[in-house]
C-alpha cells in the first residue's frame, strides 16, 4: 500500500502505512494525539451537534436544575438568585459558549469509547473517565451506493474505502472482512476528502456512516445506499459512542457538582426521548444551518436509542467496555487490555 505522501490524481490520499504518524500503538502517545486530532476534525460537526444536544439537555429544564440544588422549600427570591448565578437568565448563545468554556477546561467533554481507551493506554495517559453513555448502542456502520451490489464485507475486495485513517478503523475492516472470508489486503484505503455521501456514487465505494446523521441525509436526498451496521457484523463492535467524559480532578474534588450536572443532563435526554420533534426545534436554534426536517428525523431515530435496553439513561456495562477493549488489543490498536473500571463509572448518575 502506498505511504501517506502518495496522492492519487483525484485528490484522495491513501491511508498511512504502519509506523507513520497516524499509527498509535501502545507507547506511542504522540501518535495517539495526532490520530485523535484527525478524527476529531473529520467528525467535528457530529461532535458539535452532540455538544449542543448535551448543552440543551442541561439547559432545557432550568427550573428542575434549580429545584434539584435548592430543594422544594426555597423561596422564589433564592431560586431567582441561583438562576442568575447559573447563568440561566443569559441569552441562549451566551449560555452555550459559557458551557463550552467549562468543557474545554476539562470539567466535561464528549468522546467515544474507542478514543477514551486509546487515551488511557497511551504512554502519557489522559486523566479522564467516561461518566455517561449518550446512546446505548453503536449506531454506525458501512455504507455503499445501492446500485454497486456491495451488501456485505465479503464484497469489499477490489473496492475503495474512504475513511479518517485510524488504526482502530483499519482493525474493524480487517476483522469483518476476515470473518466473511474476504482478503483485507485487496481493499484500497484512502482518506476522505470531505465530499460527503455523494462520493459513494463515482469516487469511492464504501464509507463509515452514522445512522442518525449520514443515513438521514441520504434519505432526504433520495440517495439509495446499502447499509451494514457494524454491531451486526461483530458483537464486540457494539461499543459506546458517544460518551460524556470528565476529568479525574473534577470527579475527585467536585463530586456533588458532577452528580447535579448528570442529573440535569439525564432529565434533558429523557425529555428528548418523549419529545423528539420539540427537541429538534430547540436544536435548530443553536444549529440554524441544518434543515428542521433533517433534525426532526435524526431526533426521532435517536429517541428510543438514548436509553434503549439500559435501566436508565447513561448507564454503562463492563462487558461492553471489555469486549471492545479486547478487540482493540487483539488487533494491535492498544498494547494490552485495560480494566473497564479504569475507563468508566456509573457512580455519578442519578
Amino acid at each position: 500500500m502506498p505511504g501517506s505522501n502518495y496522492r492519487r490524481g483525484n485528490g484522495w490520499k491513501c491511508f498511512p502505512e504502519k509506523g507513520t504518524e497516524v499509527e498509535r500503538r501502545n507507547g506511542n502517545g504522540g501518535g495517539s494525539v495526532k490520530y485523535l486530532g484527525k478524527k476529531t476534525i473529520t467528525l467535528i460537526m457530529t461532535l458539535f451537534l452532540v455538544s449542543v444536544a448535551a448543552f440543551l439537555a442541561f439547559q432545557i429544564i432550568p427550573g428542575d436544575v434549580v429545584m434539584s440544588i435548592l430543594g422544594t422549600e426555597a423561596t422564589p427570591e433564592r431560586e431567582e438568585q441561583l438562576r442568575e448565578e447559573l447563568g440561566f437568565n443569559d441569552p441562549p448563545a451566551v449560555r452555550y459558549f459559557n458551557w463550552m468554556a467549562g468543557v474545554t477546561k476539562g470539567d466535561f467533554g464528549v468522546s467515544y469509547q474507542e478514543d477514551v481507551t486509546i487515551a488511557l493506554t497511551a504512554e502519557d495517559p489522559l486523566p479522564i473517565k467516561a461518566v455517561a453513555a449518550i446512546i446505548q448502542h453503536n449506531t454506525s456502520g458501512f455504507a455503499a451506493y445501492a446500485d454497486k451490489g456491495i451488501t456485505s464485507p465479503a464484497d469489499f475486495e477490489g473496492k475503495t474505502y474512504a475513511g479518517w485513517g485510524g488504526p482502530g478503523e483499519e482493525a474493524v475492516l480487517k476483522a469483518v472482512m476476515a470473518q466473511s472470508g474476504a482478503d483485507f489486503s485487496r481493499l484500497n484505503l484512502v482518506i476522505s476528502d470531505g465530499s460527503g455521501f455523494e462520493a459513494l456514487k463515482d469516487k469511492v465505494d464504501i464509507m463509515w456512516f452514522y445512522e442518525a446523521w449520514d443515513n438521514v441525509k441520504c434519505t432526504l436526498n433520495d440517495f439509495p445506499i446499502h447499509y451494514m451496521p457494524v454491531r451486526d457484523l461483530d458483537e464486540r463492535l457494539d461499543y459506546y459512542t458517544p460518551v460524556i467524559i470528565a476529568g479525574n480532578q473534577v470527579l475527585k474534588n467536585r463530586p456533588d457538582m458532577v452528580k447535579k450536572f448528570l442529573s440535569a443532563t439525564a432529565r434533558g435526554y429523557e425529555y428528548a426521548v418523549s419529545h423528539p420533534e420539540e427537541s429538534a426545534a430547540i436544536l435548530q436554534e443553536y444549529a440554524p444551518d441544518y434543515p428542521l426536517e433533517m433534525l426532526i428525523m435524526s431526533q426521532e431515530y435517536l429517541a428510543d436509542k438514548y436509553i434503549d435496553d439500559a435501566p436508565a439513561w447513561g448507564e454503562m456495562k463492563d462487558e461492553v467496555w471489555d469486549r471492545y477493549t479486547e478487540f482493540m488489543a487483539e488487533y494491535g490498536v492498544i498494547g494490552q487490555p485495560i480494566p473497564a473500571a479504569d475507563c468508566y463509572t456509573n457512580e455519578f448518575l442519578p
